[in-house]
C-alpha cells in the first residue's frame, strides 16, 4: 500500500501542511520536528507524489538551472560543481532540469510559473539579461549566480573575483616580479572583466603601468590558453609571470612556454583562476585562485528555495571569499 504525507502526519502527531513543509526543507519548520518527520518518511520507504502534490499546491516541483551557454566557455568541472552545488541543497524536494538559454534563440515562452517554481540562472554574459529580465516580469523566484544582476534579479550570489585576482597578483609582485601578463578569459563574460580589473588594480597599487602588449585573450580554453601564450612569448622582454584567468587557459600557457624551450616557473611564472581539480596535480602545482563555484550555487539554490516557501523575496547580494592557493609555479625572483 502506497505511503501518504498524512500517515505520516498521523504517526507524528503533526498536520499534514507541517509534514509537507518538514519534508521540503522549510524554514518554519523546526529541525528537532524535521528530524523526526524525515525519521517516519524513512522508516515508511515515503516516496513523495509530485502529481499529485502539484494538484493540489499548484506548484511543478521543478527547479530550472540555466547556464548562458553550454557549448562555449563552460569547463566540465564547472558544470560539475554548480549541478552538485544546487543538487545538494534541493536534495530529492524538487526536479532539477538543467538548461543553456541560448538554446532558447529568445523564445522562453516554455519558461512559466506553471513549469517552474523557481530559476537559477548562472550567469556568464550579460547576454543572459534578456533570459533575466523575461523570468523576472513573469514574477518567477529567481537567484542570479555568479554575477550581479540586482537590477532585476532580488537575489544574487557570486564570487569576489576582482578581490581574488588582487590577491594572486600581489603575490607575484611581492615575489619580485613586475613585468606581469595577464590571459583573459572570454570577453562577453562578466567575469573576464573582473579578473582583469583585480590585475590592473594590483598593478596600479604597486607603481606598476600596465602594458597592452601583456595582455592577451584565451576565451577560457586550453587552446586559447596555448594561443595567447604565443603570443606574449613574441613580446620583448619576456614577461617573468603570466596571471591566466582560468586554470584551463594556464595549463596551454604551461605548454606553449615549454614548447618554446622555457620553464616554469624558472624562466616564467604562472597562475592561474579556478583550483580545478587537475590544479594541484600539474608539475609544477599551479599557484591559483579557488573560486567556491559548488558553495555559491548552493547558497544561492538554498535562498530560492526559502523565497519559494515565504512566497517573497528577500533582496540580497551575497560576496562568498576566494581563497589564494600557493603552490609551486610562482617563483621568487
Amino acid at each position: 500500500m502506497t505511503v501518504t504525507i498524512k500517515d505520516i502526519a498521523r504517526m507524528a502527531g503533526v498536520s499534514h501542511t507541517t509534514v509537507s513543509r518538514a519534508l521540503n526543507d522549510s524554514p518554519l519548520i523546526h529541525e528537532e520536528t524535521k528530524r523526526k518527520i524525515r525519521a517516519i518518511a524513512e522508516r515508511l520507504d515515503y516516496t513523495p507524489n509530485y502529481s499529485a502534490k502539484s494538484l493540489v499546491l499548484s506548484r511543478s516541483y521543478h527547479i530550472g538551472l540555466f547556464f548562458s551557454t553550454l557549448s562555449t566557455g563552460t569547463s566540465s568541472n564547472f558544470f560539475q560543481q554548480t549541478v552538485k552545488g544546487v543538487h545538494g541543497a534541493i536534495h530529492s524536494a524538487y526536479h532539477l532540469i538543467v538548461n543553456a538559454i541560448d538554446d532558447y534563440e529568445g523564445n522562453f515562452s516554455a519558461v512559466t510559473r506553471k513549469t517552474f517554481d523557481g530559476v537559477i540562472v548562472m550567469s556568464q554574459s550579460d547576454r543572459d539579461e534578456a533570459f533575466i529580465r523575461y523570468v523576472h516580469d513573469k514574477g518567477i523566484p529567481l537567484v542570479v549566480l555568479n554575477r550581479n544582476a540586482e537590477r532585476l534579479s532580488p537575489v544574487n550570489v557570486l564570487a569576489d573575483d576582482r578581490a581574488g585576482v588582487y590577491r594572486i597578483v600581489e603575490h607575484m609582485i611581492r615575489q619580485g616580479h613586475r613585468t606581469i601578463a595577464i590571459i583573459e578569459g572570454k570577453q562577453t563574460f562578466k567575469s573576464s572583466q573582473a579578473r582583469k580589473d583585480g590585475y590592473l588594480e594590483a598593478l596600479g597599487r604597486y607603481g606598476i603601468a600596465a602594458d597592452a602588449r601583456y595582455q592577451a585573450v584565451g576565451g577560457y580554453t586550453l587552446e586559447g590558453g596555448y594561443r595567447a601564450m604565443k603570443e606574449l612569448l613574441r613580446t620583448s622582454p619576456l614577461p617573468t609571470a603570466v596571471f591566466c584567468s582560468s586554470d584551463e587557459m594556464a595549463v596551454g600557457a604551461m605548454k606553449a612556454i615549454a614548447e618554446h624551450g622555457l620553464t616554469v616557473p624558472g624562466d616564467i611564472s604562472v597562475g592561474g583562476f579556478d583550483d580545478d581539480v587537475f590544479s594541484a596535480f600539474l608539475s609544477p602545482a599551479l599557484t591559483t585562485v579557488k573560486r567556491p563555484v559548488e558553495t555559491i550555487s548552493r547558497i544561492g539554490a538554498e535562498k530560492l528555495l526559502r523565497d519559494i516557501e515565504r512566497g517573497s523575496p528577500a533582496k540580497e547580494t551575497v560576496y562568498v571569499d576566494t581563497e589564494l592557493v600557493i603552490r609551486d609555479s610562482v617563483r621568487n625572483l
